[in-house]
């Protein structure tokens, strides 16, 4: 087997984003090399928390957890995702402490580091607000030479938002912050809140999954179970994990069936649009193609992916 693909994972641990990291820690093809910690679904002590007790889960104590913003860059936090994910962002099920702690080293500069030492060959992969990835990105404008592949979940590519009426949630959270990196990445791969929606899981097969006799599907059942319930109350037959989505892209990129490349730019101004991804979809502007969306993907490969991370010893 050739040398594995180097995966830095920039998160904000809630329940989607832990199916994502299973998944991740599952790849026989990727090497886990950090995991790089912003608020987001909740404040920066759980999600940094919520990443220490999923490294335990996997046992993967040598995966380091570096805490970044606890905040977006300019604003004032808006109003998290604790109503979904639970007030501590894994369900409120009150599981132990976590062994080990998190670097001293900032998350920003852990990104500056690990692109040097992986220059060339790293995959970046962005679940939450894009905060860290935009500091680092202003401390060191060439880094998107160093990286190979960022792969971003977030935006409402047709403005069907989850947020507001016009934003996606790691968009909405920090505008200026996904600003700065969607326009200071020159190409970068994009699995919107859209692309989510027409990716779904059922419910009962997803329990199903959850049976499976191991410690990560024990974990995840319990830690999923608020969410699932939020879910099929209030959008019915279908399950949709936003993170897992955009991690099964980032693992196997020759499941994407359809594509799409145009340039997109993030709205950081206005009353009705803040937050908005505006994509140029007749490519009115001139302006270079710099996001590569996907649209479509196989849902069996997704799927698979999804139940064997669950099931893994």
């Amino acid at each position: 087997m050739s040398e594995k693909i180097p995966l830095l994972i920039d998160t904000d641990p809630g329940v989607d984003d832990a199916l994502a990291l299973l998944m991740a820690f599952h790849s026989e093809a990727h090497e886990v090399v950090g995991l790089t910690i912003a608020a987001g679904n909740v404040g920066l002590d759980h999600t940094v928390r919520n990443a220490l007790k999923l490294r335990e889960v996997v046992a993967r104590p040598d995966v380091p957890v570096f805490p970044g913003c606890d905040g977006p860059l300019v604003h004032v936090q808006r109003e998290d995702a604790a109503h979904v994910h639970g007030r501590d962002g894994f369900g409120d099920i009150g599981y132990p402490d976590p062994a080990g702690a998190a670097a001293d080293e900032h998350a920003a500069l852990a990104i500056l580091r690990l692109s040097h030492e992986h220059a060339g060959r790293l995959l970046l992969v962005a679940l939450g607000p894009l905060t860290n990835l935009a500091l680092a990105l202003r401390l060191d404008p060439t880094l998107p030479q160093r990286v190979a592949r960022l792969v971003v979940m977030g935006g409402a590519v047709t403005a069907h938002g989850n947020i507001t009426p016009v934003a996606e949630f790691n968009v909405g959270f920090d505008p200026e912050a996904a600003h700065v990196v969607l326009s200071g990445f020159p190409k970068y791969d994009l699995a919107d809140w859209e692309a989510t929606l027409a990716h779904g899981l059922h419910h009962r097969q997803a329990e199903e999954w959850l049976a499976a006799d191991s410690p990560r599907a024990r974990f995840y059942e319990a830690i999923s179970r608020q969410t699932r319930l939020w879910s099929e109350d209030r959008r019915g037959e279908l399950w949709h994990s936003a993170d897992a989505l955009a991690m099964a892209w980032a693992l196997e990129p020759e499941g994407a069936l359809e594509l799409a490349e145009r340039p997109l730019a993030v709205e950081t101004e206005g009353r009705l649009a803040r937050g908005l991804t505006a994509v140029d979809w007749n490519r009115q502007t001139g302006a270079a193609d710099n996001a590569r969306i996907l649209l479509r993907y196989d849902q069996a490969r997704f799927e698979a992916r999804v139940q064997a991370a669950l099931a893994a010893a």
